[in-house]
């Protein structure tokens, strides 16, 4: 079974989050919540706590199949500075294990320099630290093993595109049609 981690700091986008780790759920793809805080308790962006599965130095990222950072203010400031985070972004990029990340969080992996050659989205106005990224409108970019999204209107396809890495085409378009989302569009 595929195992995705997703990185909860304060200040994440609750609805960025909690998308992706519902969707893939739903998939039966195991995901874990894991704060960056020292607690399991994260209160999110816009008044939302959100409780997580574990704390980032009790996580097995040896196990991991993809990191996914949420966007929001000041949570995707607060992903950036915590180091160990960085310093697995960085093993998962050498390693071409998956990244993913959505609105303003797609700047994280930019600063950091693995966005060099491709294709990347992020939330508009942040675009300028995509440092060295093809930039794209695009709702969703998936560049080889990194997987980028503009923001909390675009978190039903990222979260599907996640599913459709793991899963594949089909998984994803069942997934879409049975939360009414391909009806809604």
């Amino acid at each position: 079974m595929s195992k995705v981690l997703i990185f909860m700091a304060e200040g994440h986008e609750e609805i960025e989050a909690l998308t992706v780790v519902d969707l893939l759920r739903r998939a039966d793809i195991e995901i874990e919540m894991v704060s960056i805080t020292g607690n399991k308790k994260v209160p999110g962006a816009h008044g939302i706590t959100t409780y997580c599965d574990k704390l980032i130095e009790n996580t097995d990222f040896e196990s991991a199949d993809m990191l996914v950072l949420p966007g929001g203010m000041p949570g995707t400031l607060n992903l950036e500075l915590c180091e160990p985070l960085m310093d697995q972004i960085h093993g998962f990029n050498t390693s071409k294990k998956g990244l993913a990340a959505i609105c303003a969080a797609p700047t994280v992996f930019g600063k950091a320099g693995i966005l060099k050659g491709k294709k990347a989205t992020c939330y508009p106005g942040m675009e300028k630290d995509l440092l060295e990224a093809d930039f794209s409108t695009d709702a969703v970019c998936h560049d080889g093993h990194i997987i980028t999204s503009r923001g909390m209107g675009t978190a039903i396809p990222f979260a599907l595109e996640i599913v459709k890495t793991f899963k594949g085409d089909s998984a994803a378009e069942k997934l879409a049609e049975t939360i009414v989302y391909k009806s809604a569009l």
